[in-house]
């Protein structure tokens, strides 16, 4: 769980920094959230054993459930106005952290890589890469 806390920690510190609605501690929270519902459904699958084999444990659905709820957080992230969209990273980085949060180490660490990299090295290629001019298409 701490793990899950420190991942999602380092996703949102990128994401306090520019200023952006869901930051440091929601990201850590969300991480948090997915971890402890795949802790909860880890137990519940061991204690289901010693029922035997008429004993149905669907590990996915907490799986979907977690998706869906981050989802529904993610959503509330997006923003629209005046044909502007706003927040679909940090939406994104949402969805992402809970994923974080479910607990397999090596893909959660690798996870938190790659969304470092994407949210950092790939804002400075955009920033040298040529902006379409919006004002041309009104």
């Amino acid at each position: 769980m701490g793990l899950a806390v420190v991942l999602g920690a380092l996703i949102g510190v990128e994401r306090e920094y520019r200023s952006r609605p869901a930051g440091l501690r929601t990201h850590m929270l969300v991480a948090l959230a997915a971890c402890s519902f795949m802790v909860i459904a880890t137990g519940v699958f061991t204690q289901a054993l010693g029922f035997g084999p008429t004993a149905r444990i669907d590990l996915l659905r907490i799986i979907e459930a977690v998706t869906a709820g981050v989802a529904f957080l993610a959503a509330g992230t997006i923003i629209t106005a005046r044909g502007h969209v706003s927040g679909l990273t940090t939406g994104a980085s949402l969805w992402l952290t809970g994923a974080v949060g479910l607990g397999y180490y090596f893909i959660a660490l690798a996870a938190t890589g790659f969304a470092l990299t994407i949210l950092v090295a790939i804002r400075l290629l955009e920033r040298v890469m040529p902006k379409k001019d919006d004002s041309k298409d009104q």
